[in-house]
């Protein structure tokens, strides 16, 4: 970067770091264009790339930097119209390449452009035009491809979005182009199809499935009508342009030149699954935004139009995607939009929709975790308090939750409490400890103190809600190791604790692996059997681990092989982990963390892990604890993150092929060439380079190939691996679906005679539930959920005979499971559709595990 350009950045940032607040934007316009004619005969480059950059990651100044060129533009008109076909040309680019982001903003950026009168309103219809058109045309029955209706949804929403930006001036200028437009937008609507993204919403309630509610597009559309009925007055918008206007109406209007959509993708198959998929990566290269979550009551909330709404809206989601990074720029800027009214409650609501958007936020969790912070230390008298009132809402709202959403906010708040000495008003929460064990606010504040001790300890976490110490009840116990060869004069020593402290002599005693392995093959299993051996090692070597991390890990990789001689199959690991769980019984993040090490170093299978999640003792902890759930995410992600990156090193290592193919072939003919040249020596032609360099040209070709094929063993040996992590995959997607099933089959009412499904939700007295065993069946909540026993909540579980309140919230978890990994894995689902339905789910399925195992999918499977 030039001396120039870094000059103009800091005299740029200094003059005009006010924008969007209260300052007089006049004023700094014509700050800003001094400083850049001044700096332009010796920074024109520089000048014309930053204005550019400038536009497209700083999209809610737009306005501002539109004023800036229509200024230069009565100089220099060349300049301006320099930036005209480069805008043309980024916008053509991010047509075919799919720049989703990119394309919303410079279309934004040419209605600011239109309104400094340096581009012309037509050109601007034009290209509306011709988005419409793309987008009509992919939903024509002949020439088009309905699969990909989110890329017509998407075109038709950049027209719209950029409405409030340039609609007053397009219906000053050009009404009945305008009016074009739009009458082609109402009939695009009227054709496309309903988007019903119940499956992806933050609460799960019936209102997803009113036929009168609207899509996002439906939405907004209602919105745009609603500001061309109130003549395209937008309050959220700055009009910097209107004080310059005598000046800029004499600019020059430069020609936009057309662009060009890409044509829809077609598809010969009449297979309804690869039709299916077709849909499913059309949603992923186009996804909805913003997906709104309306936490607060609308006397709470800044009273505002529904097109500022949506303005702010964007501002916030724009400020989000280029400042992700930068946690303390991106809460700058938040603060500082350029609107005139308060905004800090829609601020959180989008931020929140943002963390919780399904199947994924657009970024890491930890992104928004600490922009929530450093908007809390920028807003210390407004934000903490909308934030609380924000957890508040969600609170009273957490049984109807998405499972995955719950997750996610427990984390989130966790974390946010440690970065404010945990403080927390928890006496207002302090009635949930007389809830049953199962009761989703119970184990939302149950999770919440769990993570926060992960993150300070036992102590500190429990002084923090001595206001409320009825919660202290909810507290898990203090982290420890439960050993049970443990050394104690009260406890009469056994065999095991012979072996175990022999065992550790061994260790300390720095014993090689061979030495132990044949130590245990002849001392323990013998004579105690191969389980009691199991046992004994696997407790000893976790507890001499049981320091730190890092010396877990030691152990592991040291004293691995013992473990995986002794647990060779998934009946012997399956008690390896019960030896994990036994030990680790007081630390559910040290369980989770040895369990998914012990995956990574090949100890444990990914199918074992499965298995042992979905056996009893697990299953019954479903609904009660995050345990089970969160080493099931573990494996999960951690077999497919093994795929993803096989696929990413042999994508590089063919680029590294092509790369040594070339230098190959160059070293060759370099070679080729030198031997080629001769001379005539005693009348006999030889090479008439010097044979030094002929020797180096050869070690350089030799050296080259040698490169080559070492890259293409590489690639064969990383090829045969995506090979297996596919087959392991499918596997594993084969049983996670089946275990699934089993469990919701077991436990699940049954359909009535009349077909209709049960309402879990509704709490209706005529849902019954598979007989069974009540003493087996049955899940103790009186003497463990910290409940008075004589509360009403218990004695009609009691009358009843059985927890029906219980078994409708496992239910509930478990199918919120389901659906969680149906969306997180949907891609990895349609590869293997084809087996599922022939091989999981065949004959008769219960009609909520079949919604809950394919919510992810974008096509209705059959019953």
């Amino acid at each position: 970067m030039s001396a120039g350009w870094r000059t103009l950045l800091l005299r740029i940032g200094d003059r005009c770091p006010e924008y969007g607040g209260t300052a007089d934007h006049k004023e700094h316009i014509e700050i800003c264009y001094n400083v850049l004619s001044r700096e332009y005969e010796h920074s024109k480059d520089d000048i014309f790339e930053f204005l550019l950059q400038c536009a497209e990651q700083l999209p809610h100044k737009i306005p501002f930097f539109g004023v800036l060129i229509g200024l230069i533009n009565l100089e220099n008109e060349d300049f301006a119209k320099g930036v005209v076909d480069a805008t043309q040309a980024n916008l053509q680019d991010a047509l075919h390449t799919e720049n989703r982001d990119r394309i919303r903003i410079l279309l934004r950026f040419l209605c600011g452009l239109m309104c400094s009168k340096v581009i012309s309103p037509n050109s601007i219809i034009e290209t509306y035009e011709t988005l419409l058109s793309s987008a009509a045309t992919i939903l024509d029955e002949d020439a088009g491809n309905a699969s990909w209706q989110p890329r017509a949804d998407f075109y038709v929403y950049c027209i719209l979005a950029s409405l409030p930006w340039g609609g007053s001036e397009l219906f000053e200028q050009v009404p009945d182009e305008l009016e074009r437009v739009l009458v082609g937008i109402q009939s695009y609507i009227s054709i496309r199809r309903h988007f019903d993204d119940i499956a992806f919403s933050v609460f799960e309630t019936d209102e997803g499935n009113s036929p009168n509610k609207k899509d996002f597009m439906e939405d907004l559309w209602e919105h745009m009508q609603l500001l061309s009925r109130n003549g395209w007055k937008v309050k959220s918008v700055p009009k910097p342009y209107l004080s310059f206007e005598a000046q800029l109406v004499v600019g020059k209007s430069h020609r936009f030149h057309p662009v060009s959509c890409p044509p829809p993708t077609f598809t010969m198959s009449s297979s309804e699954i690869l039709k299916g998929q077709e849909k499913h990566e059309a949603n992923l290269k186009y996804p909805q935004r913003l997906r709104r979550l309306h936490i607060f009551p609308t006397n709470k909330a800044e009273n505002m139009q529904p097109v500022d709404r949506f303005v702010v809206e964007e501002y916030i989601l724009d400020v989000l995607l280029f400042f992700n990074g930068c946690r303390k720029e991106c809460a700058f800027y938040l603060v500082s939009l350029p609107v005139s009214f308060r905004y800090e409650y829609l601020m959180a609501e989008t931020i929140f929709s943002q963390l919780l958007l399904l199947p994924n936020p657009p970024f890491r969790p930890i992104y928004y975790t600490l922009v929530i912070i450093d908007l809390c230390k920028a807003l210390p008298a407004a934000f903490p308090s909308v934030v609380v009132a924000a957890v508040h809402a969600l609170f009273d709202r957490i049984s109807n939750m998405d499972t995955e959403c719950r997750t996610r906010l427990i984390l989130w708040f966790s974390h946010h409490l440690s970065n404010f000495q945990f403080i927390w008003p928890w006496q207002e929460w302090a009635n949930v400890k007389g809830l049953p064990k199962w009761a989703p606010q119970r184990v939302f504040v149950q999770e919440v103190l769990e993570r926060e001790i992960r993150l300070s300890y036992f102590e500190k976490i429990k002084q923090s809600i001595e206001d409320a110490a009825e919660l202290e009840g909810l507290l898990p116990p203090k982290a420890g190791p439960n050993f049970r060869y443990h050394t104690d004069e009260s406890k009469e020593s056994t065999e095991g604790h012979r072996l175990s402290k022999e065992l550790v002599s061994m260790v300390r005693g720095r014993k090689t692996t061979r030495d132990i392995i044949l130590w245990v093959e002849e001392q323990i299993v013998p004579a105690n059997g191969a389980k009691f051996a199991v046992d004994v090692v696997s407790q000893t070597l976790l507890d001499i681990g049981s320091k730190s991390f890092t010396h877990l890990i030691t152990v592991l990789e040291r004293y691995g092989q013992i473990i995986s001689k002794l647990c060779p199959d998934e009946e012997m690991q399956l008690l390896l982990m019960d030896e994990v769980s036994a030990y680790w019984k007081n630390s559910t993040q040290m369980t989770a963390i040895a369990i998914d090490r012990m995956m990574g170093y090949r100890l444990i299978s990914n199918l074992a892990i499965v298995k042992w999640v979905f056996s009893p003792a697990n299953v019954d902890q479903f609904h009660v604890s995050d345990r089970p759930w969160e080493i099931l995410r573990n494996t999960v992600s951690k077999t497919y993150n093994r795929i993803s990156d096989l696929r990413k090193e042999i994508q590089t290592l063919r680029k590294s092929i092509q790369v040594a193919k070339e230098a190959s072939a160059k070293a060759i003919k370099e070679l080729e060439e030198a031997k080629s040249i001769l001379e005539i020596v005693e009348g006999q032609p030889v090479p008439s380079e010097r044979p030094g360099r002929l020797r180096r040209l050869q070690g350089f070709a030799d050296k080259a190939k040698e490169e080559e094929v070492t890259i293409e063993e590489s690639l064969e040996a990383k090829q045969a691996l995506l090979a297996l992590g596919l087959e392991e995959g499918k596997e594993l997607l084969r049983l996670l679906f089946k275990s699934f099933l089993d469990v919701l089959t077991e436990r699940l009412p049954p359909v009535s005679a009349d077909g209709d499904v049960p309402n879990l939700r509704a709490g209706d007295p005529n849902v019954t539930f598979p007989a069974s065993d009540p003493e087996a069946a049955t899940m103790e909540i009186d003497n463990e959920n910290g409940a008075d026993n004589n509360s009403q909540v218990n004695r009609e579980n009691t009358e009843a005979g059985y927890t029906i309140g219980e078994l409708e919230q496992w239910c509930l978890c478990t199918l919120g499971y389901l659906k969680s990994f149906s969306r997180q894995y949907a891609t990895e689902i349609w590869s293997h559709i084809g087996m599922l339905d022939d091989e999981v789910f065949v004959g008769s399925i219960h009609p909520l595990i079949r919604k809950a195992a394919f919510s992810g999918l974008c096509r209705q499977m059959n019953q």
